[in-house]
C-alpha cells in the first residue's frame, strides 16, 4: 500500500514537472496534439502547392458562349484571359472590366472557373432598337439608349431614328434643355414602349423635341406620338385606333383620351 501510494504521487509530481504546455496536456496528449498539428502543415502545404503549384490545375482553355454578331475568338482576344497561369489565381474581375472597355457591344458577361483548367466566359450582346444614319453607315443604339457599334448594313427590322429639331422656339428651348443625347434616350424610350404589332410596322422614329416623337410605318401611315410618357396607355390606344380604322393613313395618340385618325 505504501509502495503504491509512494509511486503514485512520484508520478503526479512528474506531470507537474518541466514545461507548462506538458503540465497542462501530459506527454502522450501533447505527442498527439503535435501529430495533429502536423499533419495540417503538411495538408496545408499541400492545398497550396496544389493550387498555385500544380501543373494540374492551370487555364488550358477559354470557352465563351452567348454570342451572336461578336465571334468567341474576338471575345477571347478582348478578354486576354492569362493561359498557363493557376486557375485559382485568375481575376475574373479584371477580365470582365477588359471585356466591357474593348467590346461595347457586350451589355453583361459572366466570368467563372471551370475547374479543373478552364475559364468559362459567358456573354450577353446589346441588342440594337434604333440605328442612327450616319453617313452610309448606321450608330446601333440599344434600350438603354448607349451607342454601341457602328455598322455598315442596317440590320432587319430595326427602325432609323431621326432627329429634326424643329425651327420653333419651344423645340429650340427643348433642345437646349435636354440635348441631343437625352432626346435619344426619349426616342428609345418611345420605341421600346410600342406594341409589338406596331414596333414591327415601324420603319422610322423621328424626334423634334422632347414632347414631339412621331413615328414611319410600313404603307406610309403615321403616328404623332408625343413624348414617351404614358407608353401603355398609347400602345393601348393605337391599337385600338388601327383596328377601328384600318385604312386610316395618320394616327395622334399624343393625348392617349383624346386619340385620332385621318384619312383613308
Amino acid at each position: 500500500m505504501a509502495g503504491s501510494a509512494t509511486a503514485e504521487r512520484g508520478a503526479r509530481q512528474q506531470e507537474s514537472s518541466g514545461p507548462p504546455l506538458v503540465r497542462r496536456l501530459g506527454p502522450r496528449r501533447l505527442r498527439r496534439a503535435l501529430v495533429v498539428a502536423l499533419v495540417a502543415v503538411l495538408l496545408g502545404g499541400g492545398a497550396g502547392w496544389l493550387l498555385y503549384g500544380s501543373p494540374w490545375l492551370r487555364v488550358e482553355r477559354v470557352s465563351v458562349s452567348g454570342t451572336a454578331v461578336l465571334t468567341p475568338a474576338q471575345v477571347r482576344e478582348a478578354a486576354a484571359v492569362p493561359v498557363g497561369s493557376p486557375v485559382v489565381s485568375v481575376d475574373t474581375g479584371a477580365i470582365e472590366a477588359r471585356l466591357r472597355e474593348k467590346l461595347r457591344r457586350i451589355d453583361s458577361v459572366a466570368v467563372t472557373r471551370s475547374w479543373p483548367d478552364g475559364i468559362d466566359l459567358e456573354v450577353t450582346e446589346r441588342t440594337p432598337v434604333l440605328l442612327v444614319p450616319q453617313g452610309r453607315k448606321f450608330v446601333e443604339v440599344d434600350d438603354e439608349g448607349v451607342r454601341f457599334a457602328t455598322v455598315s448594313r442596317a440590320p432587319k427590322g430595326v427602325p432609323l431614328l431621326e432627329a429634326e429639331p424643329s425651327p420653333s422656339s419651344s423645340a429650340a428651348a427643348s433642345l437646349r434643355r435636354f440635348g441631343e443625347d437625352r432626346l435619344v434616350r426619349e426616342a428609345v424610350r418611345a420605341a421600346g414602349g410600342l406594341p409589338s404589332a406596331v414596333a414591327r410596322a415601324t420603319r422610322v422614329v423621328k424626334i423634334r423635341s422632347y414632347d414631339d416623337i412621331s413615328l414611319e410605318l410600313s404603307g406610309g401611315r403615321t403616328v404623332a406620338w408625343g413624348s414617351a410618357e404614358d407608353a401603355a396607355a398609347k400602345g393601348r390606344t393605337i391599337l385600338a385606333l388601327m383596328k377601328a380604322s384600318p385604312d386610316a393613313r395618320h394616327f395622334d395618340v399624343s393625348v392617349p383620351t383624346a386619340p385620332a385618325s385621318v384619312g383613308s
